[in-house]
């Protein structure tokens, strides 16, 4: 995590897969992790996030290809549909106010984390993961509203 904050401190491209897994199945987009959020939040410059939302690739490295293991080789001559959002940008001196404002109501700290300063606010465990949990419930909605759009894109296109 301290090399992916490096690479946004110096302004680079950084692509995370907030899921936490690959997912071959067509469902819901579960619980992202915090890590994305994280990176987000404790950036010098807020990034902005790029949502993207891939279909296909279930078809170039099946799980279940040939005794319930992968192929050998990606298959080739597969298609690949890749669908990119509208870039979404996080107004944090306001999500941190309201995680400041959220965590005094709550008791979901147990003090193994840090206090760590965000944008001139000191933030204990609970606003942190107040903080988290609303940067990643943004993201986590907003792919998939993509991924329901851009199925049925591809629907409409077969």
């Amino acid at each position: 995590m301290n090399e992916a904050l490096d690479r946004l401190t110096e302004g680079a491209w950084l692509h995370t897969f907030p899921e936490g897994k690959v997912c071959q199945e067509d469902a819901p987009i579960r619980r992202l992790k915090w890590g994305t959020a994280s990176l987000i939040a404790r950036a010098p410059v807020t990034p902005i996030v790029l949502p993207i939302i891939h279909h296909g690739f279930e078809k170039v490295m099946p799980e279940n290809y040939a005794f319930g293991r992968r192929p050998p080789v990606p298959l080739w001559n597969q298609e690949i549909k890749i669908v990119v959002g509208e870039p979404m940008e996080f107004n944090l001196p306001v999500l941190t106010e309201m995680a400041l404002s959220q965590s005094r109501d709550s008791s979901s700290s147990n003090g193994r984390w840090p206090r760590t300063i965000l944008g001139g606010l000191e933030l204990d465990e609970a606003a942190q993961k107040c903080l988290y949990m609303t940067i990643s419930d943004q993201i986590r909605t907003t792919l998939e509203n993509l991924r329901i759009f851009s199925k049925s894109y591809v629907k409409a296109e077969q």
